[in-house]
């Protein structure tokens, strides 16, 4: 059965499962969506909600230098246990996410942890800059809409594309190790140091 990318991006959207996952769950379903999304959810989602109020306080803390020392990255990833701190995959991991702050620049790690302010303003710019081209008043909201998520996934790590497989978003390479886990996993906290950069980044 072909299973159509449109249908693959909206299970991920509704979800935040990865690729295959979400065709596998598709492929199920038969291109029903309401029931892949009971698939995924049976197979691993519910369980990972549990899970997300578990304590997480063992994990490494995994450093990044590029650019002859240009460029540098300290990132800390809290999981449950110290036996799942120290396998391969985790570190693997929290290698991979210090390498790939290095490359894209967040601001924050998701969009709830950016400033009110910050977000308001954008919504702003974009209203105005909607209006101003003689978009309906209708439409406006969807544009914002629209904007802001590109504005997500452009500043905020758990939204952005990730560099090694763009296909898949950071998002979706912490689902896939949670599931790998069976713990709580978070990304607590990153600070990017480029040379001769400001504090001010918003």
């Amino acid at each position: 059965m072909k299973i159509s990318s449109e249908l693959v991006k909206e299970l991920r959207e509704k979800t935040g499962v990865g690729i295959m996952a979400c065709k596998n769950a598709l492929q199920e379903a038969g291109n029903d969506i309401n029931a892949a999304v009971d698939i995924l959810r049976k197979k691993g989602i519910a369980k990972a909600q549990k899970r997300e109020g578990r304590s997480a306080s063992e994990g490494q803390v995994q450093a990044y230098v590029h650019m002859g020392g240009k460029i540098g990255v300290l990132v800390e990833v809290n999981c449950e246990t110290d036996f799942s701190a120290k396998t391969d995959d985790f570190t693997s991991f929290t290698k991979n996410l210090a390498m790939h702050i290095a490359a894209t620049n967040p601001i924050a790690i998701s969009p709830e942890k950016l400033p009110a302010d910050t977000v308001e303003r954008e919504k702003e710019i974009y209203r105005a800059q909607a209006l101003d081209s003689g978009k309906p008043e209708k439409v406006v909201e969807k544009i914002i809409e629209g904007k802001l998520k590109k504005f997500f996934t452009d500043i905020c790590l758990l939204n952005q594309p990730y560099v090694r497989d763009p296909d898949l978003t950071i998002q979706d390479i912490l689902n896939e190790l949670k599931a790998k886990t069976g713990e709580n996993i978070i990304i607590k906290r990153f600070v990017r140091f480029q040379l001769g950069q400001t504090d001010d980044k918003i």
